[in-house]
């Protein structure tokens, strides 16, 4: 009896560390809540960033910055938050005020009903960056991010020193081309820009199981996958785990008709854009972006595919640095 009840209480240890130290299988979001809060995530990074919010433009935004100079701020995409730049924005503090954003709907951000287009969200950070005490900044985008960067450079280009955007370039008529199924392996079939219009539906299916789709967005979408670990991952389950969080990243795709009636009447970028595209895009880039900007430059960032600032940091790092000054 005695041997028994020591067997218990070792195995009762066992599990109690395994909940203690976030341990999770895949698909679920482990119990790290206290590692992931953005105010502890933001003292873990090396430097001095802090997490903060504001009330812009009728939302109230959540922001983590550090550093000292000239601004630039991060933009996110899907279904990430601030923390997609994690690895990039201790380098770029050295020299800059570095202000990584939760876009509306995204993270610590409020999740209003409505203006996710991406003039709103353009709206709203151009709002944040004015009440930080700024009246010009630099501005880097990815995914959606790299929409909202887009229509800021277009909306508010006295207040863009330089526009960066990374791997998504602003969404335009082509869009409705896309193959609904793929023709053969390796052919790109976006089936996630149509099931996040759905209606309900993803919310009831995605809430309370969002590391499966975090895992498959990020899989899917890297060459090195690794690169963006379980913690991570969890940190990006754990920001899309409610029917709310899910409701809202959804708004950012129901919106796209209205963002492409809104970018037909754009024209050209005129300060100076960089684009960033891993190795799936990077033709795609240098195709394109000459259409969406006066005098682009595309740098490819090579063994990486859609998250670049986590498949390879050193490499956006560096191209930022030399691109921003």
């Amino acid at each position: 009896m005695r041997k028994y009840k020591k067997v218990m209480t070792a195995l009762a240890a066992a599990a109690a560390a395994v909940v203690l130290l976030g341990g999770a299988g895949a698909g679920a979001t482990a119990n790290t809540g206290w590692r992931q809060s953005d105010a502890a995530l933001a003292r873990s990074l090396p430097g001095k960033f802090e997490s903060a919010h504001a009330d812009v433009n009728g939302v109230r935004l959540h922001y983590v910055a550090g550093g000292s100079g000239s601004p630039v701020v991060l933009l996110p995409g899907w279904p990430q938050t601030w923390w997609a730049f994690h690895k990039v924005m201790p380098a770029l503090a050295a020299k800059h005020r570095v202000i990584a954003v939760d876009l509306r709907g995204m993270g610590g951000s409020s999740k209003p009903a409505a203006g996710y287009d991406k003039e709103t969200l353009a709206a709203d950070v151009h709002a944040l960056v004015t009440k930080l005490g700024y009246a010009k900044a630099d501005v880097v985008g990815h995914d959606i991010g790299a929409m909202v960067a887009h229509s800021y450079g277009i909306k508010y280009p006295q207040a863009v020193g330089k526009l960066a955007l990374m791997d998504v370039v602003a969404p335009d008529k082509s869009l409705y081309q896309l193959p609904l199924l793929p023709s053969g392996p390796g052919q790109f079939s976006p089936w996630w820009w149509t099931f996040n219009q759905l209606q309900g539906l993803p919310e009831q299916l995605v809430s309370g199981r969002s590391r499966y789709l975090v895992d498959a967005m990020i899989d899917q979408l890297s060459v090195a996958p690794a690169a963006v670990s379980g913690f991570d991952r969890d940190v990006y389950a754990r920001a899309y785990g409610s029917q709310e969080a899910v409701r809202a990243g959804n708004g950012w795709y129901r919106t796209l008709n209205q963002d492409i009636a809104a970018g037909s009447a754009y024209g050209k970028l005129t300060m100076p854009v960089l684009g960033l595209a891993g190795e799936f895009n990077h033709q795609y880039f240098l195709q394109v972006l000459p259409s969406k900007a006066a005098d682009p430059q595309v740098v490819k960032i090579a063994g990486a595919g859609h998250y670049l600032s986590e498949e390879q940091p050193a490499q956006v790092i560096g191209a930022l640095e030399k691109f921003l000054g």
